[in-house]
């Protein structure tokens, strides 16, 4: 058996001499602790040294794809295919396949040839004679560099770093930018203060101040491809009555420089815009498209690259420039943001606020999708950004419409619901117990009181009606004369009744007392008369 061993100096080809030892796997690196042992297992057949180290890259390179090189091929031609019979040991499975398929040799890989190519690895100085170990120590590191430029094989196209660069300057430019036209129309002001509010837009102020300088050249001044007509017209009309002070030529100077730097720099953020996006188009097109490039490069510079960014889940992405909101909600056991940098994106952006947390949960899950195919895809075009984005706008329709489909069955029925209807009791105020102060007196509580007994309770022969009691009046003061004779008997009668009567209310006693002091006080009055007569 032969076998097919590749160092950085080259191709080398050994002869198994005692193939038993190969059966003991496990104890085959004891076969190889000396040179003397190793000899006995293994012999140099051909060494076929590389010439430079572009050449010994160019091999490590196609062993590594799979593939037969220039150098390998002459090899096996000169020396294997003189003993066809004996099959070829090989450490690369799709190597071995692709030698038997043209050169038509028999190559085996298994767990033993392995194990025998560690083991030749150990002793390959001993081995292989004529290589001192220094020069085969500074060709490994030689083809070892070359060999990790080539097998990262990024384009330049390609590279996230530009990227992170390019946005953390924008930012940093915005913010310059907007201190710098802070300070010059604060500045400026002073001198010409109506026109700061008429030109709202700080490009067109610079350009105008930089033109004009004091503002007693404005009549003379021909502003129309800085400014619109009206408001040329209205600036030129605020110049005649100013209210501003007079100022130097060196004031109006040093101001002057000031809008030449808000200028410049103004038009070097759309030159280094434009660059981003086209960065953006290259490097991640499915991300661009779903969320646009400024938030899609934010999430690569805040996650520190493409291939970072697609290794977090979608909750991740969705949250990401919150953490701060996050980490104080944990700790305050409170709702935890919705979202985070992906709230400026145009999706989100759209959307009512009672939608923006469905939406951005949605966009998120989209995006991952996005970020992962753009940074481990092989393909270059933005058409799954494209369809997704779609989904996302006639989702977002949808929700604006209120008409949530069904997510079981065919989805093209609506799904109803009945409308809420609240159904409380509705309880009117009752004015009557505010005032504790009683509005009627007692005599008439009294008699309302006998009133709704009489109505409610079955009339008994124990309580009478009021009309019955006037009568009794009316009799007894007809039988005056014989009242004396008669009283005691009406009065057993009474007690009698009295006994007879169940127990009552208290207002009921009360009443009854009243009525019989009214007729004690009739039958003096009446007493009185007859005494008289």
């Amino acid at each position: 058996m032969l076998v097919l061993f590749e160092t950085a100096a080259g191709y080398a080809i050994f002869k198994v001499l005692d193939e038993s030892k190969l059966q003991q796997i496990d104890s085959l690196y004891k076969e190889f602790d000396t040179p003397e042992k190793a000899n006995k297992i293994v012999k140099l057949k051909h060494f076929e040294k590389f010439q430079d180290t572009t050449e010994a890259l160019a091999a490590a390179t196609a062993m590594t794809e799979g593939k037969i090189g220039k150098s390998l091929k002459k090899l096996l031609k000169k020396v294997v295919a003189k003993e066809a019979h004996e099959q070829l040991a090989i450490s690369d499975a799709k190597l071995g396949g692709v030698i038997k398929e043209k050169m038509e040799l028999a190559c085996i890989h298994s767990p033993v040839v392995a194990e025998l190519m560690r083991c030749i690895r150990s002793q390959i100085e001993s081995l292989v004679t004529g290589l001192p170990p220094k020069e085969i120590s500074a060709m490994s590191l030689g083809l070892a560099h070359s060999l990790s430029r080539y097998k990262l094989k990024f384009s330049p196209d390609k590279v996230d770093t530009m990227i992170v660069q390019a946005i953390s300057l924008l930012d940093d430019l915005d913010k310059e930018l907007n201190n710098y036209i802070m300070r010059c129309r604060e500045w400026y002001g002073w001198h010409f203060p109506e026109v700061g509010k008429i030109i709202t837009d700080n490009l067109a102020y610079c350009k105008f101040v930089r033109k004009i300088g004091e503002r007693t050249n404005v009549a003379a001044s021909d502003l129309s491809d800085i400014l619109p007509e009206e408001i040329e017209a209205e600036v030129k009309l605020a110049a005649e009555i100013s209210m501003g002070t007079e100022v130097s030529e060196q004031d109006i100077g040093n101001i002057g420089h000031l809008c030449d730097q808000v200028i410049d720099i103004s038009e070097y953020r759309a030159q280094l815009y434009d660059y981003l996006q086209n960065r953006m188009m290259a490097i991640a097109p499915n991300l661009t498209v779903m969320v646009g490039e400024l938030v899609g490069a934010r999430l690569i510079a805040h996650a520190g690259s493409l291939l970072n960014l697609a290794k977090h889940p979608a909750s991740t992405v969705q949250i990401l420039g919150a953490e701060k909101a996050l980490f104080r909600a944990l700790k305050t056991r409170k709702d935890t943001p919705k979202y985070g940098l992906i709230y400026h994106a145009s999706l989100v952006g759209q959307t009512t606020a009672k939608n923006k947390g469905k939406i951005s949960r949605m966009l998120a899950a989209k995006a991952s999708l996005a970020i992962r195919y753009d940074a481990l895809g092989e393909d270059t075009n933005a058409e799954m950004g494209t369809e997704n984005r779609a989904k996302l706008e006639a989702r977002l329709r949808q929700l604006e419409e209120k008409g949530i489909r069904r997510i079981s069955g065919t989805g093209k029925s609506m799904a109803k619901a009945d409308k809420y209807q609240h159904k409380g009791e509705v309880r009117m105020y009752d004015p009557s117990g505010d005032s504790t102060i009683p509005s009627t007196s007692k005599k008439r509580k009294f008699e309302e009181v006998e009133e709704e007994e009489e109505s409610e309770a079955p009339v008994t022969p124990a309580v009478k009606s009021k009309k019955a009691k006037k009568e009794k009046v009316v009799e007894e003061e007809a039988e005056t004369s014989a009242a004396a004779e008669e009283t005691p008997k009406k009065k057993k009668k009474k007690k009698d009744k009295k006994e007879e009567e169940p127990e009552t209310p208290e207002p009921v006693e009360e009443e009854m007392a009243v009525t019989e002091s009214t007729k004690k006080k009739k039958k003096k009055k009446k007493a009185k008369d007859e005494d008289d007569e």
